[in-house]
């Protein structure tokens, strides 16, 4: 059986997807994969999987290029006659499920977030909502990452009940990221946001935290990273963040193939996003023992347990933010450790990359 798989970037499915990849080919599927190529193709290449490109513009809702990018898709659909299509990222779900109306190929789409055409209101909120109505309407099935994704999609009548499924992201692997000691007692104290540097995951009010905390405690460190001046609408430019480095609120740590070395150095893991899928830094943190900031937003809120696993704060709000750190540096060694623990029980309980495995296995299944 030939599975296809499509994103935005072919980063995104090494990245995120590799659980899944590893089963279907395990399982001897034959596995394209179809997306923009990058840095990761050699990567997914090596792990058994063809690689198709894929040319679009991540930027906008142009009508022009939706157009050119579904005759793409139809294109690709109707030459590689993949038994079923496996998607992610808006674009993708939104003209590969139209060209696979027309094509007659199955089309199972994951919700992985709603971007900033859901963040900006206005009519390109309207464009959006007509372009998923019509495209996901005859699919069978649609996962969604996070229960306030799914409710507002059968609210608005983007998805029927009899469609909608929720998974836990795409899950972790639990033994890759394994629970890690705390800092050393008397280091100084080190908030970690792992992110792309676009202002709608919260890195502006991130700084602007940093500066209230450090006014009052000198020591504490701030480290962003993920890249900066991305393909996106609302990135921060790399001059920005050079300012911010000069000014000493905060260190760019740039990018890196794994985290998992700086999540360990952190003391607190923070994502000031206005909307998550399934925010995946906030899930490999938990895993690995870390307390967590972030804010009360859909798929935030469905990984951060309230004062339990970690602190909320209010979306846009670097006053909220920075109070949400200062409960943390007030709060004992213990208490912190307590938190940390919690998370990764979370962790263990509902978000096991195999149960994100089983529930594509099935849907395939049913699909075809």
């Amino acid at each position: 059986m030939h599975v296809m798989i499509t994103a935005n970037m072919a980063w995104n499915i090494q990245n995120f997807r590799r659980p899944l990849l590893a089963s279907l080919v395990a399982e001897g599927y034959r596995v394209s994969v179809l997306a923009p190529p990058d840095d990761s193709v050699a990567e997914l290449e090596a792990s058994g999987c063809r690689f198709l490109p894929l040319a679009m513009n991540m930027k906008g809702l142009n009508p022009f290029e939706g157009l050119r990018l579904w005759r793409r898709f139809a294109t690709v659909f109707r030459r590689e006659r993949p038994d079923v299509v496996l998607s992610f990222t808006i674009k993708n779900n939104l003209f590969g499920a139209m060209a696979a109306r027309g094509t007659g190929t199955p089309f199972i789409p994951n919700v992985t977030g709603l971007g900033t055409a859901f963040l900006s209101g206005g009519a390109l909120q309207t464009v959006a909502e007509t372009l998923y109505r019509r495209a996901f309407a005859p699919l069978r099935v649609i996962f969604f990452q996070n229960e306030d994704d799914r409710d507002l999609f059968l609210r608005r009548r983007l998805a029927r009940p009899d469609q909608a499924r929720v998974l836990p992201g795409s899950g972790i692997d639990l033994t890759r990221f394994a629970a890690a000691p705390p800092p050393p007692p008397g280091a100084p104290p080190v908030f970690l946001m792992i992110a792309r540097l676009l202002r709608d995951k919260g890195v502006v009010e991130f700084v602007e935290a940093a500066r209230r905390i450090r006014a009052h405690t000198p020591t504490a460190r701030f480290q962003l990273l993920g890249a900066a001046g991305a393909e996106n609408r609302t990135a921060i430019d790399a001059a920005t963040v050079r300012a911010w480095v000069d000014e000493g609120v905060v260190e760019h740590l740039g990018v890196t193939p794994d985290v998992r070395p700086f999540i360990a150095a952190a003391d607190c893991v923070v994502l000031p996003s206005y909307r998550e899928g399934a925010p995946r830094t906030l899930i490999e943190a938990a895993a690995m023992g870390r307390p967590l900031i972030a804010t009360d937003v859909p798929g935030c809120r469905a990984v951060v347990e309230r004062d339990v696993t970690g602190f909320l704060c209010a979306p846009r709000d670097a006053d909220s933010l920075a109070a949400a750190m200062r409960r943390f540096l007030d709060a004992p060694p213990e208490a912190r450790t307590a938190m940390g623990r919690a998370g990764r029980a979370k962790m263990e309980r509902e978000y096991d990359e195999a149960l994100v495995v089983g529930a594509y296995r099935d849907a395939i299944a049913r699909a075809t």
